[in-house]
């Protein structure tokens, strides 16, 4: 039995106009919340009553381009035939439409409003730690070990990262390849319900600089980052639902210790993410706080909203 409760697969037979343009705007929310680490595209896909469709969807693409590579045409073809393309290119565009029109906001708050910017993030991040780690439902004890275990080093090497300046200019220009695989490990959290692709990029450094590329318009690193989430998504998505049914727990609680290591990016003092330097709060305090606690309500409302909606459909 699936560990995510979800409404029936949706028909998506007689597709119109209406229907396509109902389905950009699901796209535009889950784009809005792929762009803002700690929310996760999954988590309002499971609001909105599409998850259990777009998995399927994406593993039916996913599928057709590894046939295509081991030279079985015949297969491929039945297979791309099987996928909704309206449906799925629909989606598709909300989500892009999203990400470009919102991108320079979150670039321009992260530069001018690191402090507050980044004490949103953090609230967002506990947040998920929160609807996470219900999704645990045996060996608490043991699986609380194991996200410790993976906590404790992320947070070590992550004191390890180049810092950036505060101009929002990254300290290291990064070579293609790394933004492929960011974009590959990205892609698998997005289409997870808690786990946020936004705050891999963030946890491993690259977030403002793809973030920076969507506003800049820079089409190499785009491109790049477009073929890591293809790749991702054909290596990594049959292999992420194995491992999510026969090893759930245990990989929901890494990925909580992810979580909670990456606090030391997310900390808002003393300059938001720019550094990996910790200090006590100081300064510019009671609103960071204020958005912090408003950001980690707002996740655990969507769960709450999640979880209502699910019910609903049973």
């Amino acid at each position: 039995m699936s560990p995510f409760r979800v409404r029936p697969t949706i028909s998506l037979t007689g597709v119109n106009i209406r229907t396509s343009l109902t389905q950009v705007a699901r796209g535009f929310a889950m784009g809005t919340a792929d762009i803002v680490p700690g929310v996760s595209g999954g988590t309002v896909a499971l609001v909105l009553g599409i998850y259990t469709t777009l998995i399927e969807q994406i593993h039916r693409g996913a599928s057709a381009i590894r046939s295509l590579l081991r030279r079985d045409l015949r297969a491929a073809r039945e297979q791309l035939r099987s996928v909704e393309w309206v449906w799925l290119g629909s989606l598709l565009v909300g989500i892009l439409a999203a990400i470009a029109a919102l991108s320079a906001l979150i670039e321009t708050l992260l530069t001018e409003q690191p402090v507050r910017t980044s004490s949103v993030f953090l609230g967002l991040v506990l947040g998920s730690v929160v609807v996470a780690s219900k999704l645990v439902t045996s060996h608490r004890g043991r699986n609380a070990s194991i996200a410790a275990l993976t906590a404790i080093p992320l947070f070590l090497v992550l004191g390890l990262r180049a810092d950036t300046h505060a101009t929002g200019v990254e300290a290291v220009t990064r070579p293609w390849w790394v933004f492929v695989l960011s974009g590959a490990l990205a892609i698998c959290a997005m289409i997870l319900p808690g786990i946020s692709g936004s705050f891999i990029l963030v946890m491993i450094g690259m977030y403002t600089e793809v973030i920076g590329a969507v506003n800049d318009r820079n089409i190499p690193i785009l491109a790049a980052t477009g073929l890591g989430c293809v790749i991702g998504l054909m290596l990594f998505s049959s292999l992420l639902n194995w491992l999510l049914q026969h090893h759930h727990d245990t990989i929901i609680a890494a990925m909580i210790g992810l979580m909670i290591g990456s606090v030391r990016v997310l900390w808002p003092w003393p300059n938001g993410t720019w550094t990996t330097t910790i200090s006590a709060p100081s300064g510019d305090v009671l609103m960071p706080i204020v958005l912090a606690v408003v950001a980690f309500a707002v996740v655990v409302v969507i769960d709450r909203l999640s979880t209502t909606t699910a019910s609903s459909g049973d």
